[in-house]
This record gives structure tokens, C-alpha cells and sequence, in this order.
């Protein structure tokens, strides 16, 4: 009797595991389906009727400041690029634009896969992105900078030779100080995975100068004084760059709706103000529709 009552209770123990495995099965098959209509939904191309009903376009940025971040302060978004795109989300009618924190080099496998509707992070209109999303007209140009400490021997970019610099992965200026290391220009390049990283780094001398975005440096030493750092002057740019946002392919109707409202601001002075607002040269301001144009490959 013990026998047969401890087979019975194996038997009925295999039969709830075969149920919990059946139901487990099922369970997993139904949030591939799920994802899987969510993904095609994003494919159709209907992100704006979606964004309008809703009332919120969510757009992915790294956080940087002063582009597009959530102010410590307020909490709010904030920055040039987010100045932009709110004032473009309001004219067309979108009551609210959150932005999604996602380190710069996911951003574009982050829209690709249906996490943000957009991406605004002065993001450089390059041939090869161009291959992976549409990009907006042009909202403004920029180039690099290279940060060293105040009292550095470097005085010129002659001087970084046996120096190690820095720059932050993702960025089209890792790609120029690794071009500098082939070059013979630096002696090594170390990677870092965010701008605060890759200053602190120069601040505390673990590298001897890094390279990065212009607008993003002016920015972080006018607001840190504690940082010891100085902008290498002179110094001419190599890596200039042309900004725009980012959409997905199938997303040409919102493409459409975003540009033509840019244009509008672009000749009402709207996105001049901005641009000023936030202390970019006027060497830095597209002002032609025509020159701001993007041709969009796929």
C-alpha cells in the first residue's frame, strides 16, 4: 500500500509539473504574440495618430546636457534640443514630451525596436545612420572640443603627442581620437561611458585630455567651477557635424509633420531664439531652409 500510495503521488506531482510547464509555455507564446503585434503596430507607420491620441511623444536622449536632460533642479526636460521639440510637439497639437534615459550608443537600437518614438540628443547626421533611420532637417551644426587642465603643458594639438586622451563610446568624436592614435597624433585612447565620466577623468588626471562636443564642454565648465579644466585654444575643429533628430523608417508621415514645423520656426526666428537662448554662434545656426534639407537614404 505504501508503494502504490508514493507512486500515485509521484504520478500526480509529474502531471502539475507537465500543467506548470504547459501553462509556462503558453504564458511565454502569449508575450511573443503580444510583442510581436506591438512591434508591427510600430512598423505600420501610424506613430503620429498614436502620438496625438495619447498626447505624448516619447523621445530617447543619454542626458546630456545642455541638449536634452532632465534638470536635476526642476525635473523637467530640458536643453536645446528639448526646447526644440517641445515647441514643435506643441504646434502640433501633443500636449507632452517625456524624454527616456538610454546611454548614446543604444539610441538608435532603441528606436529601431520601438522603446521611444523619436531620438534628440544632437545626434550628427552621418552616412552610416542614415542607413539605420530618417533624420529631421537640420537643427543646428557643431564640432569638437579638447579639454585638458588649466595648468596642462598642452598647448596646442601638436602637444597631445604621447599624451592618452579620452572620448565617450558612441560619439563620432571616439572615432576621431582613434584616428589621432593611428596617426601617431596620441599615444592611447581610453572609452567612457558618459560625458561626466570622461571630464572627471581629465579632472583627476586619470587621462591627459579628452575629446568631445564643443557645446556640451562650454556648457559643463560654465556651470562647474569646481572642474580644473580649460577648452585647448587655439584649435581647429575636424570633426564638424550637422544635428538633427531621429525617426524610424516607417515613420516618414511624423518625419513629414516635425519638418514642416521646424521650417516654420526656422523662418519665424523661433529656432534662432533658442539656438541664442543657449549660447550657440551664430557659426553654429542654419538659417536656410535650403541648406538644412537632409537626404534621407535608406
Amino acid at each position: 500500500m505504501k508503494i502504490y500510495h508514493k507512486k500515485v503521488i509521484v504520478l500526480g506531482l509529474s502531471i502539475l509539473a507537465a500543467l506548470f510547464i504547459f501553462a509556462g509555455c503558453g504564458s511565454n507564446n502569449t508575450e511573443k504574440s503580444t510583442d510581436s503585434s506591438s512591434a508591427q503596430n510600430t512598423a505600420d507607420g501610424n506613430t503620429l495618430d498614436k502620438i496625438r491620441k495619447s498626447g505624448v511623444l516619447v523621445v530617447g536622449s543619454s542626458n546630456d546636457a545642455p541638449f536634452a536632460y532632465i534638470d536635476a533642479k526642476t525635473n523637467e526636460f530640458s536643453g536645446v534640443d528639448s526646447d526644440i521639440i517641445k515647441e514643435i510637439a506643441r504646434r502640433l497639437g501633443v500636449e507632452k514630451v517625456e524624454m527616456k534615459q538610454i546611454p548614446f550608443e543604444n539610441l538608435l537600437i532603441s528606436l529601431d525596436n520601438g522603446s521611444v518614438d523619436m531620438i534628440t540628443d544632437a545626434m550628427y547626421i552621418k552616412p552610416e545612420r542614415l542607413q539605420k533611420a530618417l533624420f529631421t532637417n537640420i537643427w543646428y551644426t557643431e564640432a569638437e572640443a579638447v579639454v585638458v587642465k588649466k595648468e596642462s603643458d598642452i598647448k596646442s594639438k601638436s602637444d597631445l603627442k604621447d599624451k592618452v586622451i579620452g572620448g565617450q563610446k558612441g560619439m563620432t568624436f571616439l572615432e576621431l581620437a582613434d584616428k589621432w592614435k593611428n596617426d601617431g597624433i596620441v599615444k592611447d585612447v581610453k572609452v567612457f561611458n558618459s560625458q561626466s565620466e570622461l571630464m572627471m577623468a581629465v579632472n583627476t588626471g586619470k587621462i591627459d585630455a579628452c575629446v568631445t562636443d564643443g557645446i556640451v564642454a562650454a556648457y559643463t565648465l560654465k556651470q562647474n567651477s569646481s572642474l580644473d579644466l580649460r577648452i585647448l585654444s587655439p584649435y581647429e575643429p575636424e570633426a564638424s557635424g550637422k544635428i538633427g533628430a531621429a525617426v524610424r523608417f516607417a515613420d516618414k508621415d511624423l518625419l513629414d509633420a516635425v519638418n514642416t514645423e521646424l521650417e516654420k520656426m526656422r523662418n519665424d526666428g523661433t529656432l534662432k531664439k533658442i539656438l541664442e537662448k543657449y549660447g550657440l554662434p551664430e557659426s553654429y545656426m542654419v538659417l536656410s531652409t535650403d541648406a538644412a534639407v537632409t537626404k534621407n537614404i535608406k
